[in-house]
């Protein structure tokens, strides 16, 4: 178990400001778990998620809404979680969990949708974020595993 961890190829946010995401600088420097890609996608998402909340009916707030709020920033927070075990074993553990919150947010918004509360087009951003993020993750669980020693 070698090696750095938190360094994974195609996992740091890179740009113009100075290697980092504008999002990135905004929350901290980049410091730490901030400086990944899906811990970043995944709290834009969470943020919009909670934005997007706020115009759900009265009558949902402690069924739907909760579960989603829940889910939504249970993927960055255990994004974070496993980056800071400094265990990859952990880190793998934890990003596999970000991605079963990541499964049942698509379910929600599905429903969402489904219900007339989501629109379709902030499904669609929604759900383009959250793929995204599914897929890094992916990405990233693979080259966390593909590095382990034998």
């Amino acid at each position: 178990m070698s090696g750095n961890i938190n360094r994974v190829k195609g996992q740091e946010a890179r740009g113009k400001n100075g290697g980092q995401e504008k999002g990135a600088r905004d929350m901290g420097e980049g410091i730490g778990f901030k400086k990944l890609l899906a811990w970043q996608r995944s709290y834009h998402l969470a943020l919009e998620i909670y934005q997007e909340l706020k115009r759900y009916p009265k009558e949902e707030q402690f069924a739907l809404v909760s579960k989603m709020r829940r889910a939504a920033l249970s993927v960055p927070a255990n994004i974070a979680e496993g980056y800071e075990r400094k265990s990859r074993k952990d880190y793998v553990h934890f990003l596999r969990i970000a991605k079963g919150s990541l499964s049942e947010l698509e379910t929600y918004l599905l429903f969402s949708r489904d219900l007339g509360y989501l629109p379709g087009s902030r499904f669609q951003e929604m759900e383009q974020i959250r793929s995204e993020v599914g897929r890094i993750l992916t990405g990233l669980v693979r080259s966390l595993e593909s590095r382990q020693v034998s």
